[in-house]
């Protein structure tokens, strides 16, 4: 038996811009809305570029017990012109009211309470898809990666740390 811990290292962060949802409404697998990605950046300290605009999106869903699913697909250009996909899927605990505030309501005063303090909890599971045989950027088609969604702080934007589990 391996006593081996995993353990893990901050890569970068992903400052994503977003547009206004379309609403599903009420499905079987929850209240779904699209939420489009229009742009945003990627700061290093490995990392570092712009995430590009309608390239893709985030499929959520709020169940009715506040889970909510996120399941996003984009592109992110690297300083150096590298195109890497990234499918970021993963859970949180948030309200119907807490998502209204995160991406639809325009008042920036309204965004505390988006931010849950000790009880907002989001983490997902990046994935990227990037040429194998890219010297600089390769690692991250090779790796496992944890993301932490931080409490938003204003409507159409949110912020993902990116850890590599080592």
């Amino acid at each position: 038996m391996s006593t081996l811990v995993p353990r893990i290292e901050y890569d970068f962060t992903l400052q994503v811009d977003l547009a206004p949802p379309l609403k599903y409404g009420s499905t079987a697998t929850g209240d779904k809305r699209f939420i489009p990605i229009t742009g945003g950046k990627v700061t290093r300290p490995r990392l570092s570029g712009n995430i590009l605009g309608n390239t893709g999106g985030d499929w959520n869903a709020v169940r009715a017990d506040g889970i909510v699913h996120l399941y996003a697909r984009y592109s992110i250009q690297a300083d150096d012109g590298t195109v890497i996909g990234i499918c970021n899927e993963g859970y949180g605990r948030a309200s119907q009211e807490t998502m209204k505030v995160v991406f639809e309501d325009a008042d920036p005063s309204k965004a505390s309470m988006a931010n849950e303090g000790a009880d907002w909890y989001t983490r997902t599971n990046p994935r990227f898809e990037v040429d194998v045989n890219n010297e600089k950027h390769g690692w991250l088609g090779r790796s496992v990666f944890l993301g932490n969604l931080k409490p938003p702080h204003r409507p159409g934007y949110v912020e993902i740390d990116v850890y590599e589990v080592l």
